[in-house]
């Protein structure tokens, strides 16, 4: 009885570092998709956030949810699509930004605390957190690195003089370490995972 028992978590350590491997290398697969089909990614992070607003909609009108989880909701929607707006850029600090980042907290909060008093099937909560909690916000997770080799088009405001006014040059100059999620895999990829050597003949 033992054995098997012993086996069994043996089993359980080697199933979850195959499925941290399996989501780690659909992240990286993912995150290169996203840096490749920029515009197209926009266009699908569109009509996800349409699609969300439609379902936050239905779950109005059709169940009995709280009011104020699905105005948060909508809300936090509507933080997104100012997001949106400057895909692929991220500005961490902008007032929509730092929104959708509250937003997406405050609807957790109202959603662990409405599920853990009134039972719902648990193929329902987790829809719930999957489809109007989660599904955009990770998007803009995978996203994050889409703006890393992206060539900009115009330097800021914020520069003033004619020699610095050259787009391109002041633009690999100001550019500082990456720490998108793409950036966070390929340092993983060259510093944890064993590089293959040719053998020399």
């Amino acid at each position: 009885m033992w054995f098997m028992y012993l086996l069994s978590w043996i089993a359980l350590i080697i199933q979850i570092c195959v499925i941290t491997l399996s989501v780690a290398a659909g992240l990286f697969y993912l995150a290169e998709i996203v840096e490749e089909y920029t515009v197209l990614t926009a266009r699908i992070i569109k009509y996800m956030l349409i699609g969300t607003t439609v379902i936050f909609i239905g779950l109005l009108l059709f169940e009995d949810l709280p009011l104020y989880m699905i105005v948060v909701g909508l809300v936090g929607n509507i933080a997104y699509f100012f997001v949106l707006q400057t895909f692929p850029y991220f500005e961490l600090m902008s007032p929509s930004f730092l929104m959708s980042i509250a937003l997406v907290v405050v609807n957790h909060y109202f959603a662990f605390s409405y599920f853990s008093t009134v039972w719902h099937p648990f193929s329902d909560v987790l829809a719930y957190f999957t489809i109007c909690l989660w599904l955009v916000p990770f998007a803009f997770f995978i996203s994050l690195s889409a703006n890393e080799n992206v060539l900009p088009m115009t330097t800021g405001t914020r520069v003033s003089t004619s020699e610095e006014s050259d787009v391109v040059s002041n633009y690999f100059k100001r550019k500082g370490k990456k720490y998108g999620l793409l950036s966070f895999f390929k340092y993983a990829q060259e510093g944890i995972l064993p590089q293959r050597t040719r053998k020399q003949y």
